[in-house]
């Protein structure tokens, strides 16, 4: 049960959630410029002559951040020295926050003011300012930089975590022929074919993802063991071809609404046989091990709204199996929070 708090300590909670995008920039500012780095560097801390001599900012500058960084716990003054506290050094070292910070800063905080707007219309609204697409994945492999490369390294850094274990379950039974159903850039089906020599694999995405992982693909020799099939998932009409002893989906189906969800399920379920394996790698956010991941999981639903495609989010683990029942499927096994990740399997059959 929550401690129930002040009027005093609520009014400040609230401040904090009113000047909170002011301070995010004032903490990127703060890295970007060097200056949490530099004081890190000084573990027994430094003055603040002293960072305004060796760095390159304003004194102006300098103690602005400072200031701002001092209420956010980034740092702290002892005896008129600035020492980094715990939060700073996660700011600066952490992958996961660095990983977090950009994202935000680089793919979602021009467009964030177009939350209303997103949530009203149910489309992307935000996502005009980085290109005229209508949802993001149209234009992930033209996406301007720097916000190509943090969506890329949000997207791995919540995924590729899971591979080593992942790559252990799916291949328990030995599969020849795996389709990669939202491949991607072809991470997934680069890691299987290095696990096992005699898999091969098809995936399965729009036409400007298949370009990059075609091009991946090649650049690694894998042509002759990894074929390519262009499908909007969202055109019914466009069918899952039949033939896989494994279908795979990494965070993929966290892509689209619950309606969306239901309807490619179905396509796979016409594509598999009753021996066909279905695996859902998802990281549920109610199935996370730590707060800051539940955290991280439901500002990505916020993601979706404004930046992505404005109607999918993070889903619950039993919000996902009962979509996945409505398709015809039964989850014959779960793997929570497998490896080093923020994922569980779903293992799915036809149901009988």
């Amino acid at each position: 049960m929550k401690k129930e708090i002040s009027a005093i300590e609520a009014k400040y909670e609230a401040q904090k959630i009113a000047f909170g995008p002011m301070f995010f920039q004032s903490v990127v500012a703060l890295r970007d410029l060097g200056i949490l780095e530099f004081i890190n560097s000084n573990r027994k801390g430094v003055s603040i002559e002293t960072i305004i001599e060796k760095m390159d900012v304003s004194e102006y500058g300098i103690n602005l951040l400072i200031e701002a960084a001092e209420v956010l716990g980034v740092l702290e003054k002892v005896e008129e020295k600035v020492k980094i506290t715990k939060i700073g050094f996660f700011l600066l070292k952490d992958e996961m926050t660095r990983v977090n910070v950009n994202f935000m800063n680089d793919v979602c905080y021009l467009g964030a003011k177009s939350m209303t707007e997103s949530i009203k219309k149910g489309k992307p609204e935000g996502l005009k300012v980085l290109g005229g697409w209508p949802t993001i994945y149209e234009g992930l492999s033209v996406l301007p930089e720097p916000a190509k490369k943090s969506w890329f390294e949000f997207d791995h850094y919540y995924s590729d975590g899971a591979f080593p274990e992942a790559l252990k379950i799916v291949f328990k039974t030995q599969p020849k022929t795996i389709f990669d159903i939202g491949g991607n850039t072809g991470k997934w089906s680069f890691a299987c074919c290095n696990y096992n020599p005699d898999v091969n694999i098809k995936i399965l995405d729009l036409p400007v993802q298949l370009k990059v992982a075609k091009q991946n693909a090649t650049e690694k020799g894998l042509l002759d063991r990894i074929d390519f099939q262009a499908i909007d998932l969202l055109d019914s009409a466009q069918k899952i071809p039949r033939g896989a002893d494994v279908i795979w989906m990494s965070q993929f189906l966290d892509c689209f609404s619950k309606e969306e969800i239901v309807q490619i399920l179905k396509n796979v379920w016409q594509a598999a046989s009753d021996e066909t394996i279905v695996y859902i790698l998802e990281p549920f956010f109610d199935n996370q091990g730590f707060p800051a991941a539940h955290y991280s999981l439901v500002a990505t639903s916020l993601y979706f709204t404004v930046m992505a495609n404005g109607n999918s989010k993070m889903y619950s683990i039993n919000v996902m199996k009962e979509l996945i029942r409505q398709a015809g499927f039964e989850v014959v096994e779960t793997y929570p929070l497998i490896g080093d990740s923020y994922h569980s399997i779903l293992e799915c059959k036809k149901t009988l």
